[in-house]
Parts: C-alpha cells; structure tokens; sequence
C-alpha cells in the first residue's frame, strides 16, 4: 500500500464516495426521527455530493490543488440542501482548507484535513448538538490524529477513521434521547460515516474502480429543440411536451401517429428515453397513446394562445424599465397557491421548495440575484432551509438579510410587519418580532411507527398533527386531528385562524371542514385559502 496517494485517486475516491451515498441515500432517509413523509437527510447529503462531483467534472486534466480544493468547496456549497447538506458543504469545505496539497494524501494530511473540518463545521452551527453528524466528525478527527501521533501508515489510519466513524455513530443514541426513543441512530451521522467509509475504500482498492470523472467527461450527443413561443391563428393550441422511458417503443410509427394528432411533432432519443413535442388541440388523446407504449414525466401542456395574449400585455407593461426598490423578498415555499399569496404580499421571487425537497444555497442565490433591489430579505419558511438562506445571504452580492420563518402562515405575519420607509436593519427587527406571536399547526400521514411528542404510539398511516415541529395529535382522520390540533394550539384564546388546503383534500371537504370548524369556534374569524403544498392536507395557524 502507498504511504500516499496520488491526486487522481483522491478525485477517484470523492466520485466513489458520492455514489456510495447516493445508493444508500433512501436507507439513511428511513433513520428520520419524524415519521412525516419529508426524512431527507440521505437526500440532502448525497446532493450536495452530487453537486461536488459535478464541479469536478468540469475541470480540465493536470489542473491544480487549489482549483480542485475551490471546486469541492463551491460545489457543496452550491449545491447544499437543508441542514445536513450545509452541514456537509461546511465539513468538506473545512479538510479542504486543512490541506495545501492534494497530491500527496497521506496520514498527516488525513489528520489536518478533520481537524479543521471539525473547526469550521462546529463554527457554522449555532448551537451543536452531542449525538449528531457533529460528533461523528470529531470522533473521526480523534482517530486520525491518534493515527498520526501512533505514526500509523496511511492504510492503517483510514481503515482506523473508517472504524471509529461507524463505532460513533452507534453511540449516537446513548448521547441523544430522541434517538434512542425511536430506536434509530443519527441519520446524518450514518451519511457522514458513508461516505468515509466510500472515500477509503476506493483509496484502499476494496472495490474495482473506473475513472468515473472521466466517463463524467465524456461529450455526450444532445439534442436541441427549437421552442416555439408563438401562436399566431394556428389550429392547434396546446404545446404538449413531456418525457418518455419506454424500451419498445416504436419511433417511425409514434411520429407519424403525432403527425396526426398536430404539428411540430418531435420524438427524440433512443432506447429507452425519449422527449415528446407536439402543438394539438388533444393532448389527452397523445398522452393516452404513449402511456401504452412506455412511461411518462415531466409533462407540461401550455396554452399557446394565453400565453402569447399574457406575453404582449407583459411586454406593454414592462416598456418603461422597473424602478429599483429600495428592499426586496425571497421566499421559500410548497405549492402554486402559496406562491400566489406571498407574491400577492410584496415577495418578488418565490422559489419553489419546502419539507420534501429544501432548495441548495444556489437556489437562493438565483432567486436574490433576479430582485431588483438594494438589499433582500429571504424567508426560509421551513427549519431546514435556515442554514442555506444564511449561506446564501453570507455569498451574495447584494446585501441580504434571513428572517428565520419556519413556515409559510409565519412568513405572511413576517411581511404584514414590513415597513417600506424602515431600513433593513429595523424592518428585520420587526419582521421577526411579528412572526413570532404565530403559532403553526400541520396535518400529514405517517409513514412509519414511531411515538408522538408524549411518548404514545404513532402506527404508519396514522393521521398526525405537529404544532410548532412536535408531534401533538394521532386520530385515524384529518377532521379529527385538527380539533385535537387546535385545543393544543388554544385557538379557543386566538383572533384570527389561517386555515392552507393542500393539494390532497378537495375543495367540497374542505369546505365541509371549516363549516365543523366555524361551528366549534364561532368567535374565531378564519381565514381559508388553497395552499397545494403537497403531503400536508392542511396548514393551520392561529394569532
């Protein structure tokens, strides 16, 4: 075995790594302590990875330590989603600043490499956490300077950090309550020691390794297709696009039955995937075709006459250029009728995100990037978007600021406390200030068994209530679980009750709902909207 490894190697070993975790991502989803349908840890780390690999990519052979340290750390950077992938890009980013020389990896380097991720990696997190990817880091970062005062070769100290990485992630629950109440170790902790153990065994030759990076490379053919916007009188008025995987699909025969159905027919790809382009005034009939013959995603059907009428009315109104705003918003948030709200308060851009998928720090950087304005306010809307939007505020070129919303109800109490003549500083303050008299109340299904925040048994399929991130309410229906809710949330003592449908109950229950509601609490003004946040069949907030 070499006392060190070549640079290669070590790219070599990251895109083993990032694969390692990306097929074992759904097994440390399952470690979630909630039993909500949003245990994206797995997910969230393996992105950030993912994103790493991506970056890397696209350096050109014989490039540099540097410019590979600044690849890693700007790749997981950009692509880091929810706490565990912030967490993640800030460790990553911490060995490679623990570290000159990548070419030349051995057990010194292993040992300033987790020494200064555990530095920076702690410094990024307010308030550690024993039990957590934290400690799993720093126990990994013992073992490797023990390695190094033991003067271990570098074999030896990897399959010793690999070892120790595991052996503390099985002590999470002796250091975490929650952990040991649910049976589970730490799931970030487990994805840290995945991905350590993936990055030393493609350095110890444990398993056959390509050069994925150069596969990564590879110039692959693309087809481009040429959009068509316009709908000037055509025929056909539905611009149908979707995606298909299908291994006995018929091309010559698929394309001339489009023919049939419109124009600017295309269906492009090979075995098995295909994308879809047809102007018809049928795209049920097109869609129900193709669904014999393979499956289908990523479906969008425009309505190219709308779309050219809304186009020419925006152009009008965009003639005289925007005046720049003083203060801006960026939100987070699930479902097309949230959105429209936050817009309809002063948010100027809302990027689509929330339990099941968190938006990266790139995401957010985007979206500040398209405000015009002096300064921007970002209202995460989800705790686990927190440490991203602070990320994004830290790297951004204008100034930005994070009030620390954790859901949607608190970000519309946010912007009722906006101040237009206020400066940042202030309306931050009273942003704040406002949001927090809201309490929130969501309803969702469980996904597996698990104990509320009494200790009572949660059986999977159970309908839950969480008020304010703990689990209060189990029944066996939605109706049951919101009055359970709001006695925990003593709406009986609150003014004013904001009620989100999600795109799961359909407006005749819903409607029904607030009817059982109102009738229970008549001194109550509610105030009842259609949220579509998926998964979550009703958002309730009371103030």
């Amino acid at each position: 075995m070499p006392e060190s490894y070549t640079k290669q190697e070590v790219l070599n070993a990251i895109a083993f790594a990032a694969r390692k975790l990306s097929e074992r991502k759904e097994e440390i989803n399952r470690l979630n302590v909630f039993p909500v349908p949003d245990g994206d840890t797995g997910t969230n780390m393996s992105l950030t990875l993912e994103s790493v690999a991506e970056h890397l990519a696209k350096l050109p052979i014989g490039v540099s330590s540097s410019e590979i340290r600044k690849a890693i750390t700007t790749g997981a950077l950009m692509g880091a989603r929810g706490n565990s992938g912030v967490i993640t890009s800030q460790i990553l980013r911490g060995m490679c600043e623990g570290i000159d020389d990548i070419k030349g990896l051995g057990t010194e380097e292993l040992d300033a490499m987790f020494s200064r991720g555990v530095e920076v990696a702690f410094h990024a997190v307010r308030k550690p956490v024993e039990g957590t990817i934290l400690t799993v880091l720093r126990d990994t970062a013992t073992a490797a300077h023990k390695a190094r005062k033991k003067k271990l070769p570098t074999d030896k100290t990897l399959a010793f950090i690999v070892e120790e990485a595991y052996a503390s992630v099985q002590r999470t629950p002796d250091l975490l309550p929650v952990l040991k109440e649910n049976d589970v170790v730490d799931a970030g902790g487990y994805g840290l020691a995945i991905l350590i153990d993936g990055f030393a065994a493609a350095l110890l030759g444990e398993e056959t390794l390509v050069d994925e990076f150069a596969i990564m490379r590879s110039s692959q053919p693309k087809v481009e297709i040429e959009q068509v916007n316009d709908w000037a009188g055509s025929e056909y008025r539905y611009c149908t696009e979707f995606l298909v995987n299908s291994d006995t699909i018929l091309v010559e025969e698929s394309i001339d039955f489009l023919s049939t159905m419109g124009d600017c027919e295309l269906l492009v790809g090979s075995h098995p995937n295909f994308k879809v382009h047809v102007h018809t005034n049928t795209p049920d009939k097109v869609l129900a075709y193709i669904l014999e013959r393979g499956q289908i995603s990523e479906v969008h059907i425009h309505n190219m006459q709308l779309q050219t009428e809304e186009r020419s009315a925006s152009l009008a109104s965009e003639a005289a250029p925007e005046k720049r705003k003083p203060l801006g918003f960026v939100a987070v948030a699930p479902g097309e009728g949230n959105a429209k709200i936050l817009k309809s308060l002063g948010v100027d851009v809302v990027v689509s995100g929330g339990q099941t998928m968190n938006p990266s720090t790139k995401d957010l950087l985007d979206a500040v990037n398209q405000v015009n304005a002096d300064a921007v306010i970002i209202l995460p809307n989800n705790s686990n978007i927190i440490m991203a939007a602070q990320s994004c505020a830290s790297v951004a070129e204008v100034t930005c600021a994070v009030v620390p919303t954790k859901s949607v109800p608190q970000a519309f109490a946010a912007l009722f406390g906006y101040d237009e003549t206020a400066s940042l500083e202030v309306n931050v303050e009273a942003m704040i200030e406002a949001y927090q008299e809201v309490k929130t109340g969501e309803i969702t299904v469980a996904i597996k068994n698990a104990k509320d925040a009494h200790g009572n048994p949660i059986r999977e399929g159970d309908v839950i209530g969480i008020a304010d991130g703990s689990i209060e309410a189990v029944g066996e229906s939605v109706e049951e679980v919101v009055f359970k809710l709001l006695k925990v949330m003593e709406a009986e003592d609150a003014d004013t009750l904001t009620v989100l449908a999600g795109e799961d109950i359909c407006q005749e229950d819903f409607e029904t709902l607030l009817e059982e509601i109102e009738s229970v609490y008549d001194d109550i003004e509610i105030d009842p909207h259609r949220g579509e946040q998926p998964l979550y069949p009703l958002i309730l907030s009371v103030e």
